[in-house]
């Protein structure tokens, strides 16, 4: 795990795709007077290798190939963008399930005795993309348990953070409403008294 999904209470079980998803971080709002800056943790094979050795999913000094390199990308965005999609909708949209479906496919899994666990997905690679492949179990397995549904990307446009959804009912819509709710929240009065005030002239 890392801080920040310590910091906001990610279960250990989806920690890893959290982290992962937001390896890319387009945030480009500004917050008492500073402009966040984007940033991507994740600009080429080798720090794709730091990312995953901080994230126990492989060997420190290993480098992916440009191959697995790009493989990742794909399912990272891939990812996002299935996360974007709302949780009641995600299985009936092909334009978010298939793009997925296409990059989980390098990943490989297998089905193993895992002792005390029972049975659970293990990568069939030994190499780097096994690191990637334990992402896709992760993955799988918050959907076969319904915890992936808490999982959605901000709604707000200048964030796009994915978040996990404590909240009781599981209907939030901002990683934070204190602040990406409460822009949204102010830009929309805004609009909507602008539009009025037209209205009356």
């Amino acid at each position: 795990m890392s801080k920040e999904s310590r910091k906001f209470q990610v279960p250990d079980a989806l920690a890893n795709v959290y982290d992962f998803a937001n390896s890319l971080d387009l945030r480009h709002f500004t917050h008492c007077g500073v402009q966040h800056q984007q940033a991507e943790e994740l600009a080429d094979p080798s720090a794709l290798g730091d990312w995953m050795h901080q994230h126990g999913l492989i060997d420190r000094g290993a480098v992916p190939s440009q191959r697995t390199f790009a493989a990742a990308l794909q399912l990272r965005g891939a990812i996002r963008d299935y996360l974007k999609s709302d949780p009641a909708e995600r299985h009936r949209k092909a334009a978010a399930t298939a793009p997925l479906n296409k990059a989980m496919e390098p990943f490989a899994l297998r089905v193993a005795a895992i002792g005390k666990d029972g049975f659970g997905l293990m990568p069939m690679q030994a190499d780097a993309q096994a690191g990637l492949s334990a992402i896709v179990a992760e993955l799988y397995n918050a959907a076969a348990t319904g915890t992936l549904g808490r999982l959605k990307m901000c709604a707000a446009g200048e964030c796009q953070r994915v978040f996990f959804d404590r909240s009781k009912p599981g209907t939030r819509r901002w990683c934070q409403s204190t602040l990406c709710g409460n822009r949204e929240k102010t830009r929309t009065y805004r609009e909507r008294h602008k539009h009025d005030t037209g209205s009356e002239t």
